[in-house]
Protein backbone atom coordinates (compact mmCIF):
# COMPACT_ATOMS: atom_id res chain seq x y z
CA UNK A 1 0.00 0.00 0.00
CA UNK A 2 1.25 3.45 -0.79
CA UNK A 3 1.79 5.86 2.01
CA UNK A 4 0.90 9.64 2.46
CA UNK A 5 3.65 11.56 3.67
CA UNK A 6 3.35 14.79 5.28
CA UNK A 7 6.92 16.83 4.14
CA UNK A 8 6.89 19.90 5.15
CA UNK A 9 9.35 23.03 6.52
CA UNK A 10 7.71 24.45 9.83
CA UNK A 11 9.20 27.09 12.26
CA UNK A 12 10.73 26.82 15.42
CA UNK A 13 6.77 28.02 16.89
CA UNK A 14 5.29 25.42 14.53
CA UNK A 15 3.94 27.27 11.46
CA UNK A 16 4.19 26.24 7.71
CA UNK A 17 3.55 29.45 6.77
CA UNK A 18 2.36 33.63 7.93
CA UNK A 19 -0.93 34.61 8.04
CA UNK A 20 -1.37 35.47 4.60
CA UNK A 21 -0.02 31.88 3.60
CA UNK A 22 3.44 33.53 2.37
CA UNK A 23 6.78 31.80 2.57
CA UNK A 24 8.87 33.87 2.53
CA UNK A 25 10.63 33.93 6.05
CA UNK A 26 12.09 30.78 4.52
CA UNK A 27 14.38 32.58 2.37
CA UNK A 28 15.48 33.94 5.30
CA UNK A 29 17.38 31.24 6.36
CA UNK A 30 21.02 31.62 5.60
CA UNK A 31 22.07 28.48 3.74
CA UNK A 32 25.91 28.89 2.96
CA UNK A 33 26.07 24.81 1.86
CA UNK A 34 23.52 25.30 -0.58
CA UNK A 35 21.25 21.97 0.53
CA UNK A 36 18.13 21.17 -0.29
CA UNK A 37 17.33 19.06 3.00
CA UNK A 38 16.81 15.99 0.83
CA UNK A 39 13.74 17.75 -1.59
CA UNK A 40 15.17 16.37 -4.62
CA UNK A 41 15.21 12.66 -3.40
CA UNK A 42 12.10 13.10 -1.64
CA UNK A 43 10.65 14.32 -4.65
CA UNK A 44 11.98 11.62 -7.06
CA UNK A 45 9.99 8.77 -4.36
CA UNK A 46 6.52 10.18 -4.68
CA UNK A 47 4.52 10.22 -7.81
CA UNK A 48 1.78 11.96 -6.38
CA UNK A 49 0.63 15.12 -4.37
CA UNK A 50 -2.16 16.22 -2.39
CA UNK A 51 -2.48 19.86 -0.88
CA UNK A 52 -5.63 22.41 -0.01
CA UNK A 53 -6.86 24.63 -1.78
CA UNK A 54 -5.57 27.61 -0.31
CA UNK A 55 -1.88 25.86 -0.44
CA UNK A 56 -2.39 25.50 -3.82
CA UNK A 57 -3.77 29.30 -4.60
CA UNK A 58 -0.63 30.52 -2.84
CA UNK A 59 1.73 28.12 -5.21
CA UNK A 60 -0.06 29.44 -8.23
CA UNK A 61 0.56 32.98 -7.21
CA UNK A 62 4.43 32.71 -6.92
CA UNK A 63 4.33 33.87 -10.34
CA UNK A 64 6.46 30.65 -11.40
CA UNK A 65 5.56 27.87 -13.62
CA UNK A 66 3.43 25.08 -12.11
CA UNK A 67 6.16 23.27 -9.75
CA UNK A 68 5.11 19.57 -9.80
CA UNK A 69 3.78 19.10 -13.70
CA UNK A 70 5.76 15.74 -13.94
CA UNK A 71 3.05 14.35 -10.65
CA UNK A 72 -0.36 13.11 -9.81
CA UNK A 73 -2.09 16.20 -8.22
CA UNK A 74 -4.52 16.62 -6.16
CA UNK A 75 -6.39 19.83 -4.73
CA UNK A 76 -8.67 18.93 -2.07
CA UNK A 77 -11.42 21.73 -1.78
CA UNK A 78 -15.14 22.67 -0.75
CA UNK A 79 -15.72 24.14 -3.80
CA UNK A 80 -17.95 21.82 -6.64
CA UNK A 81 -17.72 24.11 -9.00
CA UNK A 82 -13.85 23.91 -10.05
CA UNK A 83 -12.56 22.47 -13.47
CA UNK A 84 -9.36 20.46 -13.44
CA UNK A 85 -6.92 22.24 -15.04
CA UNK A 86 -3.79 20.65 -16.91
CA UNK A 87 -1.92 19.78 -13.67
CA UNK A 88 -4.56 19.55 -11.43
CA UNK A 89 -7.48 17.79 -10.35
CA UNK A 90 -9.91 18.88 -7.74
CA UNK A 91 -11.45 16.85 -5.10
CA UNK A 92 -14.61 18.02 -3.70
CA UNK A 93 -16.77 15.11 -2.20
CA UNK A 94 -15.71 12.39 0.24
CA UNK A 95 -12.64 14.07 0.59
CA UNK A 96 -11.20 10.79 3.13
CA UNK A 97 -12.52 8.90 1.16
CA UNK A 98 -10.86 9.85 -1.68
CA UNK A 99 -7.57 9.59 0.34
CA UNK A 100 -8.16 5.98 1.37
CA UNK A 101 -8.52 5.07 -2.23
CA UNK A 102 -5.76 6.66 -3.46
CA UNK A 103 -3.75 4.83 -1.00
CA UNK A 104 -4.82 1.25 -2.52
CA UNK A 105 -3.94 2.30 -5.77
CA UNK A 106 -0.51 1.08 -7.73
CA UNK A 107 2.20 4.00 -7.50
CA UNK A 108 4.46 5.22 -5.49
CA UNK A 109 4.07 7.35 -2.30
CA UNK A 110 2.01 10.13 -2.47
CA UNK A 111 3.00 14.06 -0.89
CA UNK A 112 0.91 15.91 1.32
CA UNK A 113 2.21 19.57 1.01
CA UNK A 114 -0.26 20.69 3.25
CA UNK A 115 -1.92 23.18 4.70
CA UNK A 116 -2.62 22.99 8.41
CA UNK A 117 -6.66 21.97 7.57
CA UNK A 118 -5.53 19.26 4.91
CA UNK A 119 -2.71 17.77 7.29
CA UNK A 120 -5.24 17.79 10.14
CA UNK A 121 -7.95 16.19 8.21
CA UNK A 122 -5.94 13.14 6.71
CA UNK A 123 -3.94 12.75 10.75
CA UNK A 124 -7.65 12.67 12.02
CA UNK A 125 -8.62 10.45 9.42
CA UNK A 126 -5.78 8.02 10.72
CA UNK A 127 -4.38 8.64 6.36
CA UNK A 128 -1.07 9.48 7.80
CA UNK A 129 1.92 7.22 7.48
CA UNK A 130 5.13 9.67 7.98
CA UNK A 131 5.94 13.17 8.52
CA UNK A 132 9.01 14.56 7.51
CA UNK A 133 9.49 18.25 8.61
CA UNK A 134 12.15 20.20 8.85
CA UNK A 135 11.88 22.83 11.78
CA UNK A 136 13.69 25.82 10.68
CA UNK A 137 15.57 27.76 13.11
CA UNK A 138 13.28 31.07 12.96
CA UNK A 139 10.06 32.13 15.01
CA UNK A 140 7.33 33.59 13.04
CA UNK A 141 4.39 35.44 14.71
CA UNK A 142 0.41 34.98 13.44
CA UNK A 143 1.20 32.22 10.83
CA UNK A 144 -0.72 28.73 9.82
CA UNK A 145 -0.12 25.87 11.90
CA UNK A 146 1.50 22.62 11.00
CA UNK A 147 -1.82 21.22 12.03
CA UNK A 148 -5.36 23.57 12.01
CA UNK A 149 -8.49 23.15 13.26
CA UNK A 150 -8.70 20.59 15.77
CA UNK A 151 -6.32 17.55 15.04
CA UNK A 152 -6.29 14.51 17.43
CA UNK A 153 -3.90 13.33 19.90
CA UNK A 154 -1.36 11.33 17.84
CA UNK A 155 1.07 9.23 19.33
CA UNK A 156 4.46 9.38 16.86
CA UNK A 157 7.42 7.27 17.00
CA UNK A 158 11.21 9.09 15.70
CA UNK A 159 12.71 7.13 12.90
CA UNK A 160 15.60 9.36 11.53
CA UNK A 161 16.92 12.99 12.49
CA UNK A 162 19.50 15.23 11.02
CA UNK A 163 21.12 18.27 11.53
CA UNK A 164 22.11 20.71 9.17
CA UNK A 165 25.14 23.48 9.62
CA UNK A 166 22.23 26.15 8.68
CA UNK A 167 20.91 25.11 12.05
CA UNK A 168 17.89 22.98 10.16
CA UNK A 169 16.66 20.36 12.12
CA UNK A 170 14.94 17.12 10.06
CA UNK A 171 12.70 15.13 12.08
CA UNK A 172 10.95 11.85 10.57
CA UNK A 173 8.50 10.03 12.48
CA UNK A 174 6.10 7.33 11.45
CA UNK A 175 2.78 7.24 13.52
CA UNK A 176 2.57 4.37 15.80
Amino acid sequence: MRKIILYSAVSLNGKIASADGGVAWLEEIPNPDKTDYGYHDFYKSIDTTIQGFRTYQQIINWGIDFPYPDKKNYVLTSKSDLADTEYVEFVSENLIEFAKNLKTQVGADIWLIGGGLANSSLLNADLIDELIVHVMPIIIPNGIELFGGTPIQSQLQLIDSKTYSSGVVELKYKLS
